[in-house]
């Protein structure tokens, strides 16, 4: 499927915290109310000083996720990928990862156990597990 990547804007702000909550609080199993708190206090305060970071996805010119990269010395950290759940399974996903594979040398990400489908892609372009948390896999493509 086709897709344009854009910077976003801060007219986007509200949409990028709602796609970041969306993927912690879907895949952040029982967790008590205060830590819940402490993941929407910290997706307001980060978005939007974060906002030159990010890129919208956009099929058909209409907004359907956003990706997140930030560079740790000479690594990358494929901080967020999320796409709306009607444009999944499409190739979008694939896409930008092998472009972000192209381009750079070492990229890391984390990524909730509980998300298989994500699991499941990023092993198949090649991404390992490095290290685990309770929740969360470390993974790196070198």
């Amino acid at each position: 499927m086709k897709y344009e990547l854009d910077f976003a804007s801060k007219n986007n702000i509200d949409l990028l915290k709602n796609y970041k909550l969306k993927s912690i609080l879907d895949y952040a199993k029982d967790i008590t109310p205060e830590e819940k708190n402490k993941i929407i206090n910290y997706v307001d305060n980060n978005i939007s000083k974060d906002i030159k970071l990010y890129k919208t996805i956009k099929v058909a010119g209409k907004i359907s996720g956003c990706v997140l990269l930030t560079r740790k010395n000479n690594d990358l950290l494929l901080d967020e990928l999320f796409i709306d759940e009607e444009y999944r399974g499409k190739g979008i996903g694939t896409s930008i990862i092998n472009n972000i594979i192209k381009n750079n040398h070492d990229v890391h990400l984390w990524v909730y156990k509980e998300n298989k489908n994500a699991i499941k892609l990023y092993k198949k372009l090649g991404f390992k597990i490095k290290e685990e948390t309770e929740t969360r896999y470390y993974m790196y493509h070198e």
